[in-house]
C-alpha cells in the first residue's frame, strides 16, 4: 500500500500515537487541531519551534573529571560496575558505606548543590504558565496548560558553584582512573 492510503492497522497505530503525543504536547495538539480546522500547518509554526529547542553538544571533559574525581576518592567506577549479585546485602551496604562517604566529599569539595525548589517535600504548590521546565518535572496525570497545581514529591537539585581543579596541558580525562602495577 501506497502513503498516501495506509491500511486500516497503520492508521490505528498512526492514531494511537498521535493521541499519545497529542496528550503529551500541547504544541502538537494545536497543530492537529488547526489541521483538523483546514488551516496551513508546518514546522514553521512557532507552536512547533517552541516545543523543539535546538540541541548542542555537552563538552565531555569536565563531565570525566568530575566521573574521575568520584573514582579516585569513593571508587564510584569500581563499585557500578563489580557484579554485586554475589554479594550479602550486608556487604553491598558496607562498600556502599565507603563509596557513599568519598563521593559526598567530592560533592562537597568541588560543587555547591541547593534544592531546585525550597518549598517542603510533600507541599502543594502551583506553578503558573512560563515555570522553569529544565527546574521542574511534571509527573502523574499532565494534561492542559499552566496553571498545573500539584504535590512536591522532590525539591531536586541545582549546582550553583562548580570548583573543578585545572587541568594540565595534554592531560587525558577519559582516562578516569590509571591501571595499577604493583612491583
Amino acid at each position: 500500500m501506497s502513503d498516501s492510503h495506509p491500511s486500516f492497522f497503520t492508521r490505528l497505530i498512526l492514531a494511537l500515537r498521535a493521541l499519545g503525543r497529542i496528550l503529551g504536547d500541547a504544541g502538537f495538539a494545536a497543530e492537529v487541531s488547526r489541521l483538523e480546522r483546514g488551516e496551513r500547518v508546518g514546522p514553521a509554526t512557532p507552536a512547533v519551534a517552541e516545543s523543539r529547542p535546538s540541541l548542542r553538544e555537552a563538552p565531555p571533559d569536565s563531565a570525566l573529571q568530575l566521573l574521575a574525581l568520584l573514582q579516585r576518592e569513593g571508587r564510584f567506577v569500581d563499585f557500578l560496575e563489580e557484579n554485586v549479585s554475589a554479594y550479602s546485602d550486608a556487604e553491598i551496604g558496607g562498600a556502599a558505606r565507603v563509596v557513599h562517604e568519598g563521593c559526598q566529599k567530592v560533592l562537597r569539595e568541588y560543587l555547591s548543590i541547593e534544592p531546585a525548589r525550597t518549598e517542603a517535600e510533600g507541599a502543594r504548590l502551583t506553578l503558573a504558565a512560563g515555570f522553569d521546565a529544565a527546574a521542574v518535572r511534571l509527573t502523574g496525570n499532565v494534561v492542559g496548560q499552566p496553571p498545573f497545581t500539584g504535590t512536591l514529591t522532590h525539591r531536586g537539585w541545582r549546582v550553583t558553584e562548580i570548583r573543578l581543579p585545572k587541568l594540565a596541558e595534554g592531560h587525558d580525562v577519559r582516562v578516569l582512573a590509571p591501571a595499577e602495577v604493583e612491583l
